[in-house]
């Protein structure tokens, strides 16, 4: 059997990989999308051939005899993006710690190293896989040389494989007649200029009837069409210039690598060390880690006994600090501890015997845990703890990650690969794993209760360093105290008046599909964009159609723009929000509610990049409020008998916020004054008296307050306007004119991102914006927005914080039976007893109105009411 050699293009592949793997970064900011995808092209390689020798070659930065060929013809090749170029050394790096060996020689292009390897492997009797993106490589295609072009297709990368026989079938020439072919009609991504006016299906004809490009010249006047003859005549010279550029050289000056030791050793701990940097988690598992000699952390002991356990408990209260972890799923319940450099899981027989063990807690010392609030269920814990919450303050640090797992800390603060409880357990649970393979179960909960007691006084020193020490100990750990409370009370939710109100939506639905087919003039499936699109632009010729590869798009933006003219676009937009709202909440939210007749929702602390708490089963900060019949979902929810409900909502935030931070004193002045921003905003811009100021200037004045915020665009605010772009350049210039320090701000936020890389709000949260060095321009307009945005809308989010931990504190301080039940962005609603209501109003107003101390009055809107709607 022939000996298997693979060799890759190392730049054509790691540039393919970049453009079809989506932005991928490591820690230190490193862009790693292209050699991720390089090594999984690689590695898959490796398995499909069975390859026993591998080699990568790339090509040098010295100009080629191809580069000064073309730039005397015209321009040079367009610079890799800097993204890209900062992946290559990282992955020669790579390749060099594998032992794959890379060749390159200087004057020469990759392409010319892979000919040459090629020919002297298959006179070597191998059998020779060449991998590229490039089609010119097509040439070097024999019996024995298979050449490999990955191609991505529905979202996955398929090969497409040619020998000889695949050339001349698919091309309809030989491998050296491709040369040829690709002269002719050139190819610009290569440099390679042609001639013009002669495409691949003319330039086929040629070759296959006439085998080359001098042979065709010869017979020149028998070309048809004369078009091409005449083309061919007048740049013979282009196209013969043509012919060597696209040639490869197969006899470079070069020795093929010795690979005796073949691929056996590429996974080295040299290579291990250099993918855990690189983050590379699914490529981590294809090393055997016990030979790496990775450093790993203990499992755990199980100790069942009662007395054993007090007594591991009672040596735990003596020690500096300890790990603490309830347990409690798939009926399994327990307690993982961890102090020193040991681990212990400790059953409980019930949820309450659980809770009477997590009681010999109480007077702990400092304890290190990991996604605390969940353990609040179980442990004897206040605010005033000296607790250290691992995945909080991984969030705090870099709140870009999907997740805070301790095999996710281990990885970016300790330097350890550990595998996470998926790579360990797969789909199955607790309890199946422990009755099959308890050494796993011991192992995971080993890690669970070890990681945060290893990681705890590192991250802690870390948030010292960048300033947010006080932002956690002030904000994010008290808060998941408030909303552990929020969660465990719940909201209460009438089941007859959900069922009302959904029989209420399909009633409105099925006018509204009436409606639309009688102006369609026909059924169709109303949720399906392409029939849709097939009504609307072909059958009913409206106008704003755009076709794309599925069809027409008939997305929001598009129907918004025709409800003004077309009904039937205004209905379709409705039907569309109504069957949202049946399938989410009329039918959706009844799958929450609990025993006790409340919805018990997740907030989440550690998902949004700006701060803000996030709402899950359901999602309750998403209830669309534009459409009447979604805002009356609220109906449904009620206080519990002999209670109301009290709502407070900040007034402008963001905008008051912007004020504070910008500084501009016109801004400033207008909230003193409790004027109308909006309409004093209008008034600025359209240099009209405030009095004389229309509804409809003070729409657009509203549109661009909030847009400013977000970094709008004059393009943006054009389409939300329905007005020119050169309008909304004038409204953009004016509103920056009037108050002349937010410009200055914002230009200053996007300074301060470039240069530190981070934005911050004014407590001092971080937010990182690896998009402001990006060579894409989309990219770094999108930084520069978040750049701006962020501080704002974090800032408010801290204070939105700030103020539901104080309100709540001060209603548990004050013995009150009123409590805490949802936090809804920049609102808080309290069930409220009867006779507690307007000191709970005080509550509200007092601890909410002094979050932050601003430049403007923070104005907050109270309102009561026997539901959420009528409170809202």
């Amino acid at each position: 059997m022939s000996k298997k050699v693979v060799l890759i293009d190392g730049h054509s592949i790691l540039n393919r990989a970049f453009y079809g793997v989506p932005v991928l970064t490591n820690s230190e900011g490193l862009h790693t999308n292209g050699i991720y995808g390089f090594l999984n092209i690689m590695f898959k390689a490796i398995e499909e051939e069975q390859a026993e020798t591998l080699i990568v070659a790339f090509d040098l930065k010295a100009p080629t005899f191809r580069h000064k060929m073309y730039e005397a013809y015209k321009g040079t090749r367009k610079p890799m993006p800097q993204e890209l170029h900062e992946q290559v050394p990282v992955l020669k790096e790579v390749l060099r710690a594998m032992g794959i060996p890379i060749v390159t020689k200087e004057g020469y292009e990759a392409d010319d190293i892979l000919g040459t390897l090629s020919r002297m492997g298959e006179e070597k009797g191998y059998d020779v896989t060449v991998i590229s993106g490039d089609r010119d490589l097509l040439q070097l295609a024999t019996e024995k040389v298979k050449i490999s072009i990955p191609k991505t297709k529905a979202g996955g990368t398929q090969v497409e494989n040619y020998f000889a026989e695949d050339v001349l079938k698919t091309y309809q020439v030989t491998p050296t007649q491709f040369i040829d072919l690709k002269a002719l009609m050139g190819d610009t991504s290569d440099n390679i200029p042609g001639v013009p006016g002669i495409g691949e299906k003319t330039a086929t004809k040629i070759i296959t009837a006439y085998g080359s490009i001098e042979a065709a010249h010869e017979h020149v006047d028998e070309i048809k069409p004369a078009r091409a003859a005449n083309n061919l005549r007048e740049h013979y010279d282009m196209a013969v210039m043509s012919k060597k550029l696209a040639a490869i050289d197969t006899h470079v000056p070069i020795e093929m690598p010795e690979t005796s030791d073949g691929l056996e050793n590429i996974y080295s701990e040299a290579a291990y060390q250099i993918m855990k940097r690189l983050e590379f988690k699914n490529i981590l598992n294809r090393f055997n880690q016990e030979e790496m000699n990775v450093p790993v952390l203990s499992a755990a002991v199980e100790i069942q006994d009662e007395n054993e356990q007090r007594q591991k408990i009672f040596k735990a209260m003596g020690e500096s600090m300890i790990s603490l972890h309830p347990v409690c799923e798939d009926g399994i319940c327990g307690l993982v501890l961890a102090y020193g450099d040991e681990a212990f899981w400790m059953p409980a027989a019930s949820t309450d015997a659980l809770k009477a063990m997590a009681g010999w807690f109480d007077g702990h010392p400092q304890m290190a845990a990991m996604g605390l609030k969940a353990g609040l269920h179980y442990l004897p814990l206040t605010e005033s703890d000296n607790i250290l919450d691992v995945s909080l303050m991984a969030y705090l640090l870099n709140p870009l990650k999907d997740s805070y797992d301790y095999d996710d800390i281990a990885r970016d603060y300790l330097g350890m690969t550990l595998p996470s409880r998926a790579d360990l357990y797969g789909k199955k649970t607790l309890s199946e794993i422990l009755s099959e393979d308890k050494e796993k179960a011991m192992t995971w909960l080993g890690y669970y209760a070890a990681l945060p007691l290893k990681a705890a006084n590192l991250l802690k020193s870390a948030l010292e360093k960048e300033e947010m020490w006080e932002l956690y100990q002030k904000v994010e750990l008290p808060l998941s105290f408030s909303i552990y409370r929020m969660e465990t009370a719940g909201i209460q939710v009438e089941r007859e008046a959900l069922k009302d109100y959904g029989n209420h939506l399909v009633g409105r639905i099925q006018e509204l599909e009436k409606e639309i087919y009688a102006l369609a003039g026909e059924e169709f499936n109303i949720l399906s964009p392409k029939q849709l699109g097939t009504i609307l632009f072909d059958k009913l010729h409206l106008p704003y159609g755009k076709k794309t590869k599925t069809g027409y798009s008939t997305s929001a933006a598009v129907l918004e723009k025709l409800q003004d003219e077309e009904p039937i676009a205004r209905l379709v937009l409705e039907y569309r929000q109504l069957t949202k709202l049946k399938s989410t909440y009329a039918d959706g939210l009844a799958n929450f509610i609990s025993e006790d007749g409340r919805i018990h929702g997740k907030f989440h602390q550690t998902i949004t990049a700006t701060g803000r708490i996030s709402s899950t089963e359901p999602n309750l900060q998403n209830i669309p409020v534009r459409v009447e019949l979604g805002r009356r979902i609220r109906k449904v929810f009620v206080p519990k008998e002999g209670c109301l409900f009290v709502d407070a909502d900040y007034s402008q935030i963001e905008l008051r916020v912007l004020a504070h931070m910008s500084g501009d004193e016109n801004l400033i002045e207008a909230y003193k004054q409790a004027e109308d921003i909006h309409r004093m905003t209008a008034s600025q811009v359209f240099h009209t008296p405030l009095e004389e100021v229309t509804s409809q200037q003070r729409s657009n004045a509203k549109a661009v307050n909030f847009g400013i915020i977000y970094g709008i665009s004059s393009f943006g605010l054009s389409q939300g306007l329905s007005i020119t772009r050169k309008e909304a350049e004038v409204y953009i210039k004016q509103y920056f004119a009037a108050y002349p320090k937010i410009k200055d701000f914002l230009d200053g936020l996007v300074a301060e991102g470039k240069a530190k890389g981070s934005v911050y709000t004014l407590f001092h949260r971080k937010r990182p914006i690896p998009e402001l060095s990006s060579s894409n321009f989309m990219q770094r307009s999108f930084g520069e927005r978040v750049a701006m945005n962020s501080p704002i809308q974090g800032t408010a989010a801290d204070i939105i914080k700030i103020a539901m931990i104080r309100v709540d504190r001060k209603l548990r301080e004050k013995g009150l039976k009123s409590r805490l039940v949802l936090q809804i962005h920049d609102e808080l609603l309290i069930e409220a007893a009867m006779d507690e209501v307007e000191t709970v109003k005080q509550i509200l107003h007092d601890e909410m109105s002094h979050a932050a101390e601003l430049k403007v009055p923070l104005e907050i809107d109270i309102n009561t009411g026997t539901d959420w709607y009528e409170a809202k």
